[in-house]
């Protein structure tokens, strides 16, 4: 695996450094639409910030879209019933995995999105499709799981520079866990920001 990375990100990395942007754009699609290597794209992604800071917040920006519409793509042909689709890409684990998304749809979404690998987040967007969750949640929730993702591997890039890679390996759990805390905050306090106001309910007097 680490020889199949030693050629593929430095090829990579010199198309989206050329490319800009768009290069990460894509990557970030065919991510989550196919099959890459495990945290191919996070990978490149820290090395394009690493050798361009400034531009940072635009490769993050560029990716969570990239991996956004990937996912999105996936979700609604599981959604519209392409069966031998879903089928192939699955395996023992799909029913188990498609019964959690369906109990808890926008949290599931969000934890599998955040978790490292293994965690088979492929899966996870077949599921919410095929357990018809909600377009609107789905998308929230996958955004909001890239965003946090992609901005602290980027902040890490900008920070540590060469030594972010070797620091996220040898802090995976830690990283994984604050990832984490940091998104169900922002999904518990969106979730009370929007919540309804309480009708406040004035006693009533009945007169004789």
């Amino acid at each position: 695996m680490k020889k199949l990375y030693g050629r593929i990100v430095p090829w990579l990395e010199a198309l989206v450094l050329a490319t800009g942007g768009p290069g990460m754009l894509v990557v970030g699609f065919v991510d989550s639409a196919t099959t890459l290597p495990p945290v191919l794209i996070d990978i490149l992604l820290i090395e394009v910030s690493m050798h361009r800071p400034r531009l940072m917040p635009y490769y993050v920006l560029m990716t969570v879209i990239g991996s956004v519409l990937g996912g999105l793509l996936l979700y609604i042909l599981a959604r519209t019933g392409e069966e031998k689709f879903v089928k192939k890409r699955t395996d023992g684990r799909a029913a188990k995995i498609r019964q959690w998304v369906a109990r808890n749809g926008f949290l599931a979404v969000l934890l599998g999105a955040l978790m490292p690998p293994p965690m088979p987040f492929k899966l996870v967007i077949l599921a919410a499709g095929a357990s018809e969750m909600p377009a609107r949640p789905f998308i929230s929730s996958l955004t909001l799981a890239r965003v946090i993702r992609f901005s602290i591997e980027g902040i890490l890039a900008v920070k540590y520079g060469a030594q972010a890679l070797p620091f996220l390996e040898a802090h995976k759990f830690a990283s994984t866990f604050w990832t984490i805390v940091i998104g169900f905050g922002f999904y518990f306090g969106v979730k009370y920001a929007m919540r309804p106001p309480k009708e406040e309910s004035s006693p009533q007097n009945s007169r004789d």
